[in-house]
């Protein structure tokens, strides 16, 4: 770690470029934004070998360099819930893996209903010094699906959408209203398709899986049914729709439909779900639990056909971090969700050799795609973008152990597992939050 103090010059040489050419590059930070970008040796750049106080460089030795992560859902816990994660450990643990940027879900204590929360949560972002965090305004007063949030006077404090997090919203004249509201102001709505009474209390998709371990269920039909009465009202009101965590098959044929007749929205999945299917619920291990459910394999597979074809714009991490008491109870009463932050990285190169999807698609859907969706300039790697940007070692392979875990919640399935993919340096706005000690 590095103390992260502002460098007036900041020079990045010898490094793959993986998000397109695949050329090895030089790039040039002045004040915090990319000033030059050219192939190695071509045109020296004309800061490389100065030193002083105002000047760096940086030696990628041809490791991957690519624009830094945008995470568009994930759960900080603070404020309210700070035994389970903080802000600065949670944006801490970020972009020490590659994430630059945070979506933070408004359902904290108190909800992002208010500008002095939002306030707070950007305050206590600064002084962390790492991530950036985005707070997503609540779209109902409390997250009770009743009353609207003043969302014109969030996104002026600085929210980047709005959501209900996984609240349900059971009326639908609320529903739209919310949906007229967010159109006026041209706010994205994020919305998880879920319906409330065909989820009621279950907790893994409805299959043979769940038949054979006697477990409440979730049918597919909780989110097409949720998904049919969001697109209506979506064409009804021309309201920008973003929709969270597709889980099935069905729900990606229904985007895609909608998407092809011309409705503005976009959809994410969780790197989980493109990883997992049900299966890996046959020991009953609840950290594997997440609230939206793993379905089977050929809904897995959709969902990475979806993110391959463009129908799923993005993928997240879905992060939930929680204390290890959270997770000791039996599978259905255990507090669902995984903390993603620390293997977000490695999944997705593991999603690449799974898959016939190439990397760059894949940084694309955490990088450039999810800057367009919510008109960020950050997530590209060009000249007059922010320079928040990341250099990796795709090749190294690792055990990741649970001392190496950075967020304040060690809920991952992946402890114990051989991974590949590692993180070197993380740049935010010319900054040097991250730099991996050798050795």
């Amino acid at each position: 770690m590095t103390d992260p103090e502002q460098q007036a010059t900041l020079c990045i040489e010898n490094a793959v470029d993986i998000s397109g050419s695949q050329q090895r590059i030089d790039v040039s930070i002045q004040d915090g934004v990319i000033s030059d970008i050219s192939t190695t040796g071509s045109s020296k750049n004309e800061n490389s070998g100065q030193t002083g106080e105002t000047t760096r460089v940086i030696d990628a030795g041809g490791f991957h360099l690519s624009a830094g992560f945008i995470d568009g859902y994930a759960r900080l816990r603070d404020p309210g819930y700070e035994k389970k994660g903080t802000i600065e450990s949670e944006a801490r643990a970020a972009a020490c893996n590659g994430i630059t940027t945070l979506f933070c879900s408004p359902d904290t204590d108190p909800v992002i209903d208010e500008a002095a929360t939002v306030e707070l949560i950007n305050r206590k972002a600064r002084d962390s010094g790492f991530a950036k965090v985005l707070p997503i305004a609540a779209l109902t007063q409390g997250l009770k699906g009743e009353l609207l949030s003043e969302l014109a006077t969030l996104k002026a404090a600085g929210c980047v959408a709005a959501s209900n997090a996984d609240k349900p919203l059971t009326d639908l004249q609320v529903i739209r209203r919310c949906m007229d509201y967010a159109r006026t102001f041209d706010i994205v709505l994020i919305l998880n398709p879920a319906d409330r009474w065909l989820t009621a209390n279950g907790c893994v998709h409805e299959g043979a899986t769940a038949t054979r371990l006697g477990l409440p269920t979730i049918p597919v039909a909780a989110e097409t049914v949720a998904l049919a009465i969001l697109i209506e009202l979506a064409w009804q009101t021309g309201a920008r729709i973003h929709f969270s965590r597709i889980t099935s098959g069905r729900g990606i044929d229904m985007v895609a439909k909608a998407k092809q007749g011309g409705l503005p929205i976009t959809a994410d999945t969780s790197i989980n779900h493109l990883i997992y299917d049900d299966s890996v619920l046959g020991n009953f291990d609840s950290l594997y639990s997440s609230v939206a459910p793993f379905r089977d394999v050929k809904d897995r597979d959709a969902l990475r056909q979806a993110v391959a074809d463009g129908t799923i714009d993005s993928i997240c991490t879905d992060h939930s971090p929680h204390e290890r008491d959270a997770k000791l109870a039996p599978f259905p009463s255990a507090a669902p969700g995984i903390s993603g932050l620390d293997t977000f990285l490695p999944l997705l190169l593991k999603l690449e050799d799974e898959s016939t999807i190439p990397l760059s698609k894949l940084l694309k859907a955490v990088t450039h795609n999810p800057a367009e969706i919510f008109g960020l300039k950050q997530g590209r790697l060009e000249k007059g973008a922010p320079a928040d940007l990341i250099i990796f070692d795709a090749l190294e392979s690792f055990v990741l152990t649970e001392s190496e875990l950075l967020s304040k919640g060690h809920n991952s399935p992946q402890c114990g597992q051989q991974l590949r993919g590692r993180n070197k340096y993380t740049v935010v706005d010319g900054k040097v939050v991250f730099e991996k000690s050798q050795g």
